[in-house]
């Protein structure tokens, strides 16, 4: 049966409605028809956008003149560069990385150009995907950025800083979006079943156990929760003529997952399973909970975003090679994708599972961060200032900063902090033992130089 006979099909069988019943008319996807028209709307990045943010003073002052929006899919760039086009009354051009050239960019800033002398009204060009553009393509951008003929906003699932050209980079107010906590995946997908927006003349109830499953299976995505709430709601039989009441089971098939997968252990509970195996040097087990992790669809960035912390909190200097890997890991896995991604993980994680372990750096920021949160705050030592500052001048009895390269194997004893204090305690395991054996030696020198100074 072709496509549009199975669409039909189905719109005639009893408490079915078609798509064009529940939308309200046309393929506009449920994230799409719900985009939000407020901040109040707007699901998470409170650390951007909640009042008194940098982002969110820049937008209500509408003072800014790019803007670069960094973070993995369906966390709001696009969504939030629509909502900084409307709230600054701006008009919205849509580019695409992938696909636009530089003749449709030089055709969008001519429009934008005319739009300002015409009517005065400023113009927001967005480029989803900005890392796509190549030098050349960005560098068209920029005339128009400085003069402010056109409001550049990019947006991408990478590092700006490695995909986005210096002199536009600089140019630029760079915010990192966070992957949505569950919370507010609950909200939105709550929201969704009453919004007129979403499935307009219909009633939709849907089941907590749904919510929760929907909103801890799609890690942060609320593209994917919206789109499985909506595959859901067109595929479930109505109670009635007007309810569809979506059950757990309903959830589950909507997402070709089931929640029953992590069984009563849950996905905390597997992911910690995870860490501790390789934490404990366990490789077999490490794998087989990876294993597991993937055949409950759990979000390859998910895991992999684990292993590199691992890498520095539980390897760190021991094995300094490991948060390479996993790093490597992390970008290979997203640009190669299921279910090749899963030789790439399990190489990482069996590395850093048999890697040497040392938790000295994770300890050691833990404990200078307590100290600067308690209070003890230590002044720069004066031999240590900028000299040009208003702070860096120095009587000559306190003595100049000595440059260690100055000196024999390019060290010198010199006070770096002000107070006996240690943070860094390198273990004996590993590349630390070296490390260790080096942090020595220099301790040595500073007191063999302590007792000839007496």
């Amino acid at each position: 049966m072709e496509q549009d006979e199975l669409r039909l099909d189905l719109g005639k069988q009893e408490n079915v409605p078609t798509d064009t019943e529940l939308t309200g008319g046309g393929d506009t996807p449920l994230p799409a028809r719900l985009r939000p028209l407020s901040f109040d709307e707007y699901a998470g990045q409170k650390h951007l956008l909640a009042p008194g943010k940098l982002l969110r003073r820049a937008i209500d002052a509408d003072r800014f003149s790019s803007i670069i929006l960094s973070g993995p899919p369906g966390v709001g760039k696009t969504s939030l560069a629509e909502l900084i086009a409307k709230m600054t009354d701006s008009a919205f051009i849509r580019l695409s990385g992938v696909i636009s050239t530089v003749s449709d960019i030089r055709r969008e800033i001519a429009a934008a150009v005319q739009r300002k002398s015409g009517t005065g009204r400023k113009t927001i060009i967005f480029i989803d995907e900005i890392h796509r553009f190549n030098k050349a393509q960005q560098d068209v951008l920029l005339p128009d950025v400085e003069n402010g003929n056109i409001r550049l906003v990019g947006a991408t699932t990478h590092n700006p800083v490695f995909y986005v050209i210096g002199p536009l980079l600089s140019r630029s107010l760079v915010f990192q979006l966070e992957p949505l906590s569950q919370e507010d995946i609950k909200q939105l997908i709550a929201r969704a079943v009453v919004d007129e927006r979403g499935f307009p003349g219909r009633k939709i109830e849907i089941s907590p156990e749904a919510i929760d499953f929907l909103s801890s299976i799609c890690e942060g995505d609320a593209r994917k929760a919206l789109n499985a709430l909506e595959i859901a709601v067109l595929t479930t039989h109505g109670k009635d003529d007007k309810a569809i009441y979506i059950d757990l089971p309903a959830a589950e098939a909507s997402i070709q997952k089931k929640a029953l997968t992590y069984g009563e252990d849950g996905h905390y509970d597997t992911a910690s399973a995870f860490i501790k195996s390789m934490r404990g040097s366990d490789a077999d087990a490490a794998v087989y909970w990876l294993a597991k992790m993937l055949s409950a669809g759990e979000d390859i960035r998910f895991i992999a975003r684990r292993i590199v912390i691992f890498a520095s909190e539980d390897v760190g200097n021991a094995d300094p090679r490991a948060l390479e890997v996993a790093v490597n890991a992390m970008e290979a896995s997203e640009m190669i994708g299921m279910p090749e991604a899963r030789i790439i993980l399990s190489q990482a994680v069996t590395y850093c599972a048999t890697a040497p372990k040392s938790n000295a750096s994770y300890m050691a920021i833990n404990s200078a961060m307590g100290d600067v949160e308690n209070e003890r705050v230590i002044p720069v030592p004066r031999a240590l200032r900028d000299p040009h500052s208003s702070t860096g001048a120095f009587t000559p009895k306190e003595g100049n900063y000595k440059y260690p390269h100055d000196f024999k194997g390019n060290f010198v004893t010199q006070d770096y902090l002000g107070v006996d204090k240690k943070y860094y305690l390198p273990s004996s395991h590993g590349h630390e033992a070296k490390i260790r054996e080096r942090m020595d030696y220099w301790e040595k020198c500073r007191a063999a130089e302590a007792v000839n100074d007496r």
